[in-house]
């Protein structure tokens, strides 16, 4: 018997999926295993060897942790073929990548012990994801006036990824919203930089709950489309230009990174927006009227034109703080309009 095109679809089978999923742990435990064992051989044989391995050092680990299906282990590892080159101190970068590498493989061997918002997190950076569906279902939303900070665009070798920066009128939660798009195709523009949006978004799950999607939108066009996939679809926020966001000082930024690390040590970037003034000298920096200062991201080039749209005054800057310095991708000018960097 054939069936008709408007059958229903047969339902999912239950069972399968839960031995689909059984044996996805037995995968990823055996590369969390394999893992451990390289990270020691590493630096058993001393680190200098790593300054003289090639990409494909790197590119046979990671390959096999894909092979384990844990894809975010692997994304971590082939980031470290460029440590060894990344200038003085590379020694000391490259061993506390491997000492996080290290902490994470052991979290996923004892994800059951953990508290489960950490354990969230843990399964979050080995690879597990959650499908949109499902924490749409799940998630409560938190609905406030959403301020677009910052964006920033990533190449990947067939996806570029957008992240987008947003900061909570009444809340004052920090919230990133990523978009994805083939390479060499362009994003939508469904979150200006500078303006603000009424919406609903949900959280997904973890120790520190910054990632984000648009649940719903409130004062949308119903007519509208949205090529980023950030909203629900037919539908686009509707953005009002706002004021400069107001700037924290150098020590808050550095206070509210360091209690997010405490509860992920992975946390690599986090949102910033200081109210400071760029200085060249004795290194690019941001410095605060406190005396606090922070220095520039080497990657981020010479930052000309944040120099020259202070002129030595005092502006809101938004960026990404990382490890290794502040990203600015967004400054005001002194009559409030947003300028990316």
């Amino acid at each position: 018997m054939t069936r008709g095109t408007g059958d229903p679809k047969p339902l999912a089978d239950p069972g399968a999926a839960r031995r689909r999923a059984e044996q996805r742990e037995t995968r990823v435990a055996a590369g969390v295993r394999e893992l451990d064992s390289w990270l020691r051989d590493q630096v058993r044989q001393g680190l200098a060897a790593s300054q003289r391995a090639g990409y494909r050092h790197w590119d046979e680990i990671a390959a096999r942790m894909v092979d384990a299906q844990a894809p975010g282990l692997a994304e971590r590892l082939r980031a470290l073929a460029a440590v060894p080159h990344s200038g003085p101190g590379w020694e000391g970068r490259l061993l506390e990548e491997y000492a996080l590498l290290r902490l994470l493989a052991a979290a996923c061997r004892d994800q059951g012990r953990l508290p489960p918002r950490l354990a969230d997190t843990v399964r979050s950076r080995v690879g597990f994801t959650v499908r949109q569906a499902d924490l749409l279902a799940r998630a409560t939303p938190v609905r406030d006036q959403w301020h677009v900070l910052a964006r920033r665009d990533l190449d990947g070798d067939r996806i570029r990824t957008r992240r987008a920066w947003l900061l909570g009128r009444r809340t004052g939660r920090p919230a990133l919203v990523l978009s994805f798009a083939p390479a060499g195709q362009p994003f939508g523009d469904s979150l200006p930089v500078g303006t603000e949006t009424d919406a609903d978004l949900a959280f997904y799950p973890g120790s520190v709950e910054l990632r984000a999607v648009i649940a719903a939108c409130h004062g949308t066009d119903p007519a509208g489309t949205d090529p980023a996939g950030t909203g629900p679809s037919g539908t686009v926020p509707a953005h009002v230009p706002v004021r400069p966001p107001p700037g924290t000082s150098v020590a808050g930024l550095l206070a509210g990174y360091a209690a997010a690390l405490a509860e992920d040590p992975w946390l690599d970037i986090w949102p910033a927006v200081l109210e400071a003034i760029p200085a060249r000298a004795p290194l690019p920096c941001l410095r605060d009227a406190d005396g606090g200062a922070i220095p520039l991201h080497g990657g981020a080039g010479d930052c000309w034109p944040l120099f020259a749209l202070s002129g030595g005054r005092p502006l809101i800057v938004a960026g990404e703080w990382t490890p290794r310095g502040l990203w600015p991708l967004t400054a005001w000018d002194e009559d409030g309009r947003p300028v990316p960097l």
